[in-house]
């Protein structure tokens, strides 16, 4: 009784370096700015050269380590995007944003379009970033720390009609961060991710005028959550504060949906 238990300082090392991906705009806009203002130094990335991506450079000032353009379409890109991030610094934190969504009939579908959204949605959203969770995952053993957080969805918990293979992709990321949180927590590397709902972004907002009332009148808050909502929830993640939560899964929807 009484005893104090000496904490690995390894797992209070506050994030420094981190590679957002999807970071000109959006969600990954504000993760890296709001990253930044708590301190941390942030490779951009974007799918290619844009005014966008300019700006979140400029706004990013002395914050700014760098930015790399990739089209992030699978593996290979991923590897492709880690290589040219880790030559820019030793990086310490990933965040896995970058994403497409595309609505579709699952089964109605025809077989050429739908081989085209299965490669194409399941590129993007889950195997780039699997990929660049393991790249990352390697070198932060290595150095016995680091924290990775993916931008899933809470689609990915609760399913949505019209949209299962987004839905599935989002589903592989959330067990993905509960099996490595697990298989990683003694060496050092933490593992999280946030779920959000309807996210006020040019992605959501994309056809969304004809659902805007009804997906409105599912969340109890009354309003979509803010690119920074998110961003905020990503920034605790990465202070080290969350750490002895590895495996969380934050969900940001405006008490729309609870597990």
């Amino acid at each position: 009784p009484g005893r104090r238990h000496r904490q690995d300082p390894r797992h209070r090392l506050t994030t420094v370096n981190i590679l957002v991906t999807g970071s000109s705009r959006g969600i990954g806009r504000a993760v890296a700015l709001r990253l930044a203002a708590s301190g941390h130094r942030i490779v951009l990335h974007g799918s290619r050269p844009s005014q966008a991506l300019d700006r979140t450079q400029a706004e990013l000032g002395g914050s700014l380590l760098g930015a790399v353009t990739e089209d992030l379409d699978g593996t290979a890109a991923a590897q492709r995007l880690w290589a040219a991030a880790s030559a820019i610094a030793p990086l310490d934190g990933l965040v896995n944003n970058a994403g497409i969504y595309r609505p579709h009939a699952f089964a109605e579908t025809g077989d050429d379009d739908f081989d085209s959204l299965l490669n194409g949605i399941f590129g993007t959203n889950l195997m780039a970033p699997l990929m660049l969770t393991r790249l990352a995952g390697r070198d932060f053993l290595a150095q016995g720390s680091g924290r990775i957080v993916q931008v899933a969805s809470r689609v990915g918990l609760k399913g949505e009609a019209g949209a299962a293979l987004y839905a599935a992709s989002k589903a592989g990321l959330i067990n993905l961060v509960k099996s490595l949180s697990t298989e990683h927590a003694a060496r050092g590397v933490r593992h999280f991710a946030i779920a959000p709902g309807w996210v006020d972004t040019a992605m959501s907002r994309d056809g969304m005028e004809e659902r805007l009332a009804e997906a409105l009148a599912g969340i109890p808050a009354g309003r979509m959550a803010t690119p920074e909502d998110c961003a905020n929830a990503v920034n605790w993640l990465m202070s080290g504060e969350a750490d002895y939560m590895s495996g969380l899964i934050i969900d940001i929807n405006g008490a729309s949906y609870h597990r």
